[in-house]
């Protein structure tokens, strides 16, 4: 090995005393070539100057460049841009998120209810003002109520304590009490999102489970067949002369005078009714298993009441306690009503079979355009049976073999809208706006109110398929213009109108003060008022000395007049019917819960109408 380094190995430093030797070693390497003799001049680079250096001066210069972090060494340069960087990134993200919370809240401003949410919560409230029976502690403020009618159906195998009262009176009748069910819940499956977003979810559930659970008392569900059905609590016949709930002015909690039982051996428009009302609410609550089968089977056995062909007799024929009152004029409208929300309730096709048999509309005339079937009411579902129907078609459109008669729906429910706007002249209207959909007689506001409910409706069915009208004619109507008109029928009835009068107890500043009605005119006083005596308080001129929220009075006559009156009960006395279309139609138009309709709720027990795709084939083998 040579002493001399060509680049590869430790370098020699010698002193003087070396010298000589040095010389005489480089003298035995004069063959190395020039390159390498002249090294002896090289400028050595900065580099290799610090290999030299004693190890204190490269410390020094160690440190100029780099920074000793205790358990890391790093560039200063490196140092000053990491240090660069943090800053930055504080002052980018840091610094607003620090001011942000340092300055004064500012909370998003929540829009304040419209008026038809406002109106809805009243409405919602003459449903608990109406209640028989163990009145709940949960009731609401309203302090003039109490428990009543804790002896109604003790001479019966069942007992009927519970249900609604109808009216300003205190009798419950079971076919319009069953038809207010079955529009609560169908106003609650359209529009489940809005009720809980107006906090009334909950609510207007324990109102309609109110309703059912009496409506299951009044029949057995559990017999292989019902033989009867308990059709009325109460009552009176024309010209009575004895003690009975129209000849006696009391409050219910007073009642002491007999409340006769009607009992029904035939009678499908009420077994229709209530069997609609029973799959409904199995719908409403889908959540509660154990409690909608039991829905759905004492609907399903109530609408065998209704078909059996040897019980197809009015229920209210020649019944003094209710043709007088609630008369039936058919009941076909009620198999198809019933047969429809059997269906949706259970996915049965035997239901839709039924209700798409060409001999229903047949004998009920559904397809006559007579303009009293196009009216929503208590006695006729006609108009509401085929918008139900029509929706199976616009959603799913099930084809063969329902489409024929489905198809004759949706057209028949387009001119039933159609007629329902005043261009065309179908209804004579008031000159403050008001539709005259029973032709001018009293208890109009309950017939606007269903007919506002179906429009909403309508239109919000087309929206959800991004259908923007339909065909009147040769015209192409818009939805809006439906909502439109449903919207001025119920701001009328809220107080848009020529007597600037709510119609709703307790909206607004002007509404009636006489309502007809038996609880809400006696004062609760700790003092009983017998049969008699409580009639001072019927003919008294002094307003009701309990406001009866909610409730929406018959309304005015055909000149937009209203005399608030206690005696003209045609216009002052609201009905549990009525007020029913008046929720279903305030929550279809209400916008401070969102808009549009719940599509798929109605179908949650409705199976695929169509086979099942078949699974793909087994991967092929060689």
């Amino acid at each position: 090995m040579h002493s001399a380094n060509h680049w590869g190995g430790a370098i020699e430093i010698v002193g003087e005393s070396q010298a000589d030797s040095t010389d005489d070693h480089r003298s035995q390497n004069a063959d190395w070539d020039k390159a390498s003799a002249s090294r002896k001049s090289y400028a050595l680079d900065e580099t290799q100057r610090s290999w030299l250096l004693d190890p204190e001066t490269r410390l020094s210069n160690k440190k100029n460049k780099y920074v000793d972090l205790g358990c890391i060494i790093c560039s200063r340069k490196a140092l000053k841009w990491s240090v660069g960087i943090v800053a930055l990134a504080f002052l980018v993200v840091g610094m607003p998120i620090i001011i942000s919370k340092n300055l004064p809240e500012n909370h998003a401003r929540v829009l304040p209810p419209d008026d038809f949410t406002l109106a809805l919560h009243k409405a919602l409230l003459f449903f608990d003002e109406q209640k028989s029976g163990r009145f709940p502690k949960n009731n609401y403020g309203i302090y003039w109520r109490g428990n009543s009618g804790l002896q109604d159906g003790n001479t019966t195998d069942r007992g009927l304590v519970g249900g609604y009262y109808d009216a300003g009176d205190n009798i419950k009748f079971h076919f319009p009490m069953s038809f207010a069910m079955t529009m609560l819940s169908w106003s609650v499956i359209e529009y489940e999102g809005k009720y809980k977003t107006i906090d009334e979810y909950d609510h207007v559930r324990d109102l309609i489970k109110w309703g059912t659970d009496y409506l299951l008392l009044t029949f057995n569900s559990s017999a292989a067949s019902v033989p009867y059905i308990y059709s009325q609590v109460g009552g009176s016949m024309n010209g009575s002369t004895v003690p009975d709930d129209h000849t006696c002015w009391t409050r219910p909690e007073d009642m002491d005078y007999p409340r006769p039982v009607q009992t029904t051996y035939q009678g499908p428009e009420l077994a229709g009714e209530m069997a609609a009302a029973l799959a409904a609410a199995s719908i409403v609550f889908r959540d509660n298993n154990v409690y909608s089968e039991k829905l759905v089977k004492g609907a399903g056995k109530v609408f065998e009441f209704a078909r059996d062909k040897n019980k197809r007799r009015r229920y209210s024929l020649q019944n003094p306690y209710i043709e007088h009152y609630y008369n039936s004029s058919g009941y076909f409208d009620e198999y198809m009503w019933g047969a429809a929300w059997l269906y949706y309730a259970t996915g049965n096709r035997s239901y839709i079979s039924l209700a798409t048999n060409k001999g229903l509309p047949s004998n009920a005339h559904a397809f006559s355009m007579n303009r009293d079937l196009s009216v929503l009411s208590w006695d006729n579902k006609l108009p509401a049976a085929m918008m139900l129907l029509t929706r199976l078609r616009i959603f799913l459109n099930p084809g063969y073999p329902y489409e024929d008669m489905l198809s004759s729906y949706h057209n028949i429910t387009g001119l039933t809208m159609c007629s329902y706007l005043q261009r065309y002249n179908v209804y004579n209207w008031t000159r403050g706006g008001l539709i005259q959909l029973n032709r001018g007689r009293g208890q109009p506001l309950q017939y606007v109110a269903n007919a506002a409910f179906l429009a909403s409706l309508f239109a919000d069915y087309l929206n959800a398929t991004g259908v923007p009208g339909w065909n009147c004619g040769p015209n192409f109507i818009l939805a809006e213009d439906l909502r439109s008109f449903a919207s001025s029928q119920i701001n009328y009835i809220l107080g848009a109108n020529p007597m600037n009068m709510s119609y709703v107890v307790g909206y607004g500043d002007h509404y009636p003060k006489h309502v007809h009605h038996r609880g809400a005119s006696i004062p609760r006083d700790n003092k009983k008022y017998t049969c008699k005596s409580g009639w001072k308080w019927y003919q008294s001129r002094n307003p009701n000395p309990n406001t009866i929220i909610g409730a929406m009075v018959g309304g005015p006559n055909k000149f937009d007049e209203y005399e608030d009156i206690r005696s003209d009960y045609s216009h002052s006395e609201p009905t549990i019917a009525g007020n029913a279309g008046l929720v279903a139609a305030l929550v279809s138009l209400t916008t401070s819960g969102g808009q549009g309709i719940e599509k798929n709720i109605m179908f949650s027990a409705v199976p695929p109408l169509y086979p099942p795709s078949p699974p793909p084939p087994s991967p092929w083998k060689p």
